[in-house]
This record gives structure tokens, sequence and C-alpha cells, in this order.
């Protein structure tokens, strides 16, 4: 496609796009008085307008069956999780069984570790990325301690070539198949979230495989972003916030993907709670762990019903929309941002795309490194109105975010980078 960096072809864009009627589907904050040019869906989505109506909903239910809205009512608790796996499953590519939304995204990868992370003397390595978020960094950590195992020795973290901000998909590979059977388990990020960067999952699983390994994924800002066909992959675990692209507020609840070859694996070691109990004999209170079938059975504690009722009011907008077509959009978007960056900045040497180029290879974030004035290139956007994410020690974050963003929002924040960059050059 042939940009343009003017309104006029930006407002051509939006008046093509099927999509564009979402964006009224959600509530923007305001910088100075005036709606924000909101490119931070990486951290934090937006507000759906239906939220409130979904959590009103289930007020009502409390309040007129008080403790039989458990069992009672076209939305009974006690089966509050199923609505939401139809949307979760298509999200991440995987049958209804093999997902479930529960607890949060730490807690839930230091579940899946109990399971999926048991070394032993001879097979005890975990393969990471290099600067992974740091909430991974601590988990691996403490899980290798708490085996009694030394971090340094047991966490291999690879990092880019010099000169270069992204892993090689060879690089990756090679490095699994020199740690061979000493790998317990390799557990990255599904797209790095300080680079961008999409991982191949397909191919670091199907290697990790070859070696005995495990392939789990922390897919925080690849769920609801990025293409995903975890079951197909033959991916072992994962799982994802709902606060970033899943759009759920923040904090809300997480999800898992366990692949369904363990569903029928009482054996396999986990932390159990009553809510993962088998749901036809869970309230005989008996002695004596039996898990439900799939990933079900790796639940704790009953569900937070208010917030699982905002996470349901994004789901549905997402199957609504569908997913396939978002990624289309999606793609256009972070080309057009693409375009209109490396247009206006040319060889004024502030800014530097370090995300790939290849759509297969990212989302909808980009990640640009700012050679000249810091922090200050980012505080003088957001004076202007655009919320982006700044990472330390010199990288802001923008993502067009499909659901809600415009060509019109990436043609005003070109125009503001051009702005800034008369200030900065």
């Amino acid at each position: 496609m042939n940009y343009q960096y003017s309104a006029e072809f930006a407002r051509e864009m939006d008046e093509k796009d099927a999509l564009s009627h979402f964006r009224d589907r959600f509530l923007f904050p305001k910088v100075n008085g005036k709606d924000a040019i909101y490119l931070c869906g990486n951290s934090l989505g937006l507000q759906p307008k239906s939220a409130k109506d979904y959590i009103a909903k289930e007020l009502t239910n409390w309040a007129e069956m008080g403790v039989d809205g458990h069992f009672h009512g076209e939305d009974a608790w006690f089966f509050a999780k199923q609505k939401s796996k139809p949307a979760l499953a298509e999200i991440v590519g995987a049958h209804e069984h093999e997902v479930v939304a529960m607890n949060n995204l730490s807690v839930n990868l230091h579940l899946l570790m109990v399971s999926f992370y048991q070394p032993t003397k001879e097979r005890y390595k975990i393969i990471v990325e290099a600067g992974a978020f740091p909430s991974d960094q601590y988990m691996l950590e403490t899980q290798v301690k708490f085996h009694g195992l030394d971090p340094e020795e047991a966490i291999i973290e690879l990092k880019p070539r010099d000169g270069e901000h992204t892993l090689r998909t060879e690089d990756i590979l090679a490095e699994i198949r020199k740690q061979g059977d000493s790998l317990a388990m390799v557990n990255m990020a599904g797209l790095q979230y300080y680079t961008g960067q999409v991982f191949d999952m397909k191919a670091i699983t199907t290697v990790a495989h070859e070696v005995g390994a495990y392939a789990g994924f922390d897919l925080a800002h690849a769920a609801g972003n990025a293409p995903l066909s975890l079951h197909d992959w033959d991916v072992d675990f994962a799982t994802w916030c709902s606060y970033k692209y899943l759009n759920s507020g923040p904090g809300n609840v997480s999800g898992v993907f366990i692949h369904e070859r363990f569903a029928e694996r009482p054996d396999l070691n986990r932390f159990a709670g009553w809510w993962g109990h088998d749901q036809d004999l869970r309230f005989k209170m008996e002695k004596g762990f039996i898990p439900m079938h799939g990933a079900d059975g790796w639940q704790l504690s009953n569900s937070d019903i208010i917030g699982l009722a905002v996470h349901q009011a994004s789901l549905d907008i997402f199957q609504e929309a569908g997913f396939a077509n978002l990624r289309r959009k999606s793609e256009q978007l972070t080309a057009y941002l693409t375009y209109l960056i490396e247009e206006i900045s040319g060889n004024s040497g502030v800014l530097e795309i370090i995300t790939p180029k290849n759509p297969a290879e990212r989302g909808c974030q980009l990640s640009l490194l700012i050679h000249r004035g810091g922090k200050a290139v980012f505080d003088e956007w957001y004076k202007y109105g655009v919320v982006g994410d700044w990472r330390n020690p010199n990288v802001i974050r923008l993502a067009p975010t499909p659901l809600y963003n415009s060509f019109l929002d990436v043609f005003r924040f070109a125009q503001i980078l051009e702005q800034s960059l008369k200030k900065f050059a």
C-alpha cells in the first residue's frame, strides 16, 4: 500500500475501515481537556463503555438473589468461567477445555511451574530471553532457588548479537540444542515487552520437545494482539493478563492454556484448590483431590464475578469484531505508523525503531529508541495529548490498537512527532 502523510489519506482509510465503529464502544481519557491520542494499549487497554452494564447486572444478581446467585439465574456464578472460554480459545488458538480465566498472571506462572518445572540433577536449566519483564525474572529466580539451585547456573538468558536489538530465531534454537539433556524448560515471552518482537513459538516448542524439555510462554503482550495457535504449535503451557489488549481493567483476571495432552494427568504435580476439584463432587466436601478435565483442573478459588463481568464485556466485543479482522487492521495501522515515523524522522538521528519490520515478527507495538532528548521527548508528546509508554533507559512504546485506534490518530501523532523533532533535532 502507498501510504501518504496527509489527513485526507488517514480519513479515507478510516472511512474504508469496517471496524471503525468499534472505536465508539470505548472511553478515551483526556489530556488537557481533550480526548487523548491513546497509543498505550500495550500497557492498559481502554474501558469498554459496556463494562458498567456488565458489572451492574452482577450487582443486581447479588442484590436480588444473594447466595442463590451461585446456582440460579441465567448467569449462575458457579458456571461463570464457562462464558469466557469460546473467546479465549479463539484468541490464543486452543480448544475450550485447554483454557480458563483465573487468578493473576504471576500467580498463574508460579502455579504452572509447579507442574512443568521439575528439575533433576541432570535436567534443571531454563532458557529465557535476556531483559525479560521483571516479574518473569523474579519468578524464575525464586522458583530455581526453591529447588535449591543457583539461578546463575540454572537460568540461561539469551541476548541479541552485538549491534542488534532482537533475537534471531536460529540463535534461540541453537541454544536449546546446545543445552540439550540439561534443559528442563523454555519459558520465554511470546512477545517481548521492551522490543515488541514476537518469537517463533512454534519453532521454539518443536526444538524444546526434541531435547526433552517443556515449552511455555508468557503472553501478556501477545494475547489479543498477535496471532496465536497454541494447540497446533504443541505448546505445553502459557499464561497471560487481560488488562492490556484484552481491555478488562487494571489488574483483572489472567488466563491459562494447558495443552490437552495433560488433561488426564492427575499424577502431574500441581498446587490444588477447591475450584479445580471435580465440580460434580465438589460439594461433597471430601478429602482426595480429583482434578477437573483440562485447564480447569488447575483452578484454585471461587471466581471473581465482578472481574469476570468486565472481562466478558471486552471478550464479547472481540468475538463481534473477529480476531482475523482485527489482525488485518493492526498490520495496516502499524505499517502506517512505521511509514510516518521513518518519513518524518528521516536522518535526524533522534529515533530508531527497534521492533522487527516483518509483520509476522511483531504485533501492533512499535518500540522507539531515543538517541537524543531522552524522556523529554516523551514528555513533549504528552503535552500535546499522546499517551504512550516510557521504559528505561530510553525506549518509548507506542501501540496503535485496532479495536479503538484510527488512522487519523496515527496521523495526528505524526504531526506532533514532526513538531517535536524541530525542538530536539
